[in-house]
């Protein structure tokens, strides 16, 4: 794996290859790709901003992990995000990552669609979310130096990622429906999966065994 990409310097680390590899094996290319894309935006978008003094180890591993609990390997009865993070968090520790450093992964990648929540945690946690941002919406991505987004899509293409990412996303609407509540999945939901009914949280609220 070429490491070195628009400047950034990927971390060569045991442990970071290792993850690597889990990530490579366990997904589509597409998904993949898209993984690897979202770390390098997130460096390229942190250095833009200083650096906001991230861990570039602990970035890397939160970013290409990011995605398991979308893989047939790792999906099980939780939030993706949330089987994602446990995986990623069992892996890391049985590796010799000590659990603080392994929980600060976890949170990462169970917040990395939380709009409006990861911005504010730690520098990993908001960084890993905005370069994945930047990858699955674009999101910032006019900040970036055009040569350098090139060089980043020449060494991981998108390989139909907009199909790929709605037929994955739509199928854990299919089978796990109770997940989709409160995030971007109700979204995909409605308006690609028929007979999707989502939660209504205010009839929570109205419906609650109270007098008032």
């Amino acid at each position: 794996m070429n490491t070195q990409i628009a400047g950034i310097h990927a971390p060569d680390t045991r442990l970071a290859r290792d993850a690597t590899e889990l990530a490579r094996e366990v997904s589509d290319p597409y998904l993949f790709h898209h993984v690897m894309r979202s770390y390098y935006f997130g460096e390229l978008a942190a250095r833009q901003r200083g650096g906001l003094g991230c861990d570039s180890e602990l970035l890397y591993l939160s970013v290409v992990l990011h995605d398991l609990g979308l893989t047939e390997r790792f999906a099980g009865p939780e939030r993706f995000e949330v089987d994602g993070a446990n995986a990623a968090r069992a892996f890391l520790v049985d590796r010799g990552l000590p659990r603080d450093k392994a929980s600060l992964v976890w949170d990462a990648i169970a917040l990395h669609s939380s709009l409006g929540i990861a911005s504010h945690k730690e520098p990993e946690v908001a960084v890993a979310h905005l370069g994945i941002s930047m990858d699955y919406g674009g999101v910032g991505l006019e900040a970036l130096p055009r040569g350098a987004i090139e060089e980043i899509l020449r060494a991981y293409p998108r390989l139909d990622m907009k199909r790929e990412f709605r037929r994955v996303l739509c199928g854990v609407v299919e089978q796990k429906p109770h997940t989709a509540v409160g995030n971007f999945l109700s979204d995909f939901g409605r308006r690609y999966v028929p007979g999707f009914q989502p939660v209504d949280t205010s009839a929570l609220l109205e419906g609650a065994p109270f007098d008032s």
